[in-house]
């Protein structure tokens, strides 16, 4: 039984630190230097492209297209960049996808451990502070190259809103009102979000926003996935209100690319 009273914090991150550090390897890992005898090609890793959220109505929703690249070739189709965080909120990552997707695990099990300590959900704003912890600790490995972009958005319950925070490389943190996008294809899909965004438009405007803002993303960035009707492979979808985070189902999203590809 862990008594974390041992610890002197209910910080889990520093819990796992100073009890299983060979666990954190990769977001602690400044130390680590490629050795030069191996080949170059054999440190190339996945690079998860572009992700979103829009702010509607009643709440936010999040998104991610699912190409991940290696160099200049597809290295995976089917990644998972969009993650739920706990029954408020959900955070979203672009960068090297291995450092990527463990951060977002470790900040879900963050959120979830300070909730059985303290008997309380931490604020979207606590939740906020910390994962800008977590993007400073991966600084060793962003001084590599191997940067972790996290997108994190929520609804409030005390303001009753959703809200958005983006990150630097190095841990600041920086609220958007309305929407943002980052990832290599983030500029051009900023720029569809800022030519379609209004304030105050309901959850099927929002959906039909950022299909087609990844859309234009893959549209200029060759680095972005669109949808495949072959393969049947679409972005994943979130939504995040005061009911909590609910995954639009596959079939909402094809048909609205479907519904959006015929009116080209």
């Amino acid at each position: 039984m862990l008594d974390i009273s041992d610890y002197g914090t209910s910080d889990f991150f520093q819990i796992l630190k100073r009890r299983h550090p060979e666990l954190l390897t990769t977001l602690n890992s400044s130390d680590v230097v490629p050795n030069p005898q191996v080949p170059e090609s054999a440190f190339r890793s996945y690079e998860g492209t572009t992700v979103l959220a829009v702010v509607y109505d009643t709440g936010v929703v999040m998104a991610g297209d699912r190409q991940a690249t290696e160099g200049y070739q597809v290295g995976e189709r089917r990644i998972q960049k969009v993650y739920p965080v706990d029954r408020h909120s959900a955070i979203a990552v672009a960068g090297a996808a291995g450092p990527c997707i463990e951060m977002a695990r470790l900040f879900q099990v963050e959120v979830e451990f300070y909730e059985k300590t303290e008997g309380v959900s931490l604020s979207l704003e606590g939740q906020a502070n910390f994962l800008s912890h977590l993007v400073r600790a991966n600084i060793g490995l962003a001084m590599q190259g191997l940067i972790v972009l996290p997108l994190f958005a929520g609804y409030d319950v005390k303001r009753q809103r959703g809200r958005i925070f983006k990150y630097d490389a190095i841990g600041g943190r920086y609220e958007e009102d309305d929407y943002y996008a980052i990832g290599s294809g983030g500029k051009d899909a900023r720029s569809t979000l800022k030519k379609r965004y209004t304030p105050q438009i309901n959850r099927q405007t929002a959906l039909e926003i950022v299909i087609e803002a990844l859309w234009d993303a893959a549209d200029e960035d060759i680095a972005t996935g669109g949808p495949d009707l072959i393969r049947k492979i679409f972005p994943i979808l979130y939504t995040v209100t005061e009911d909590g985070v609910t995954e639009v189902p596959e079939a909402t999203v094809e048909a609205l690319y479907r519904e959006f590809i015929a009116q080209l």
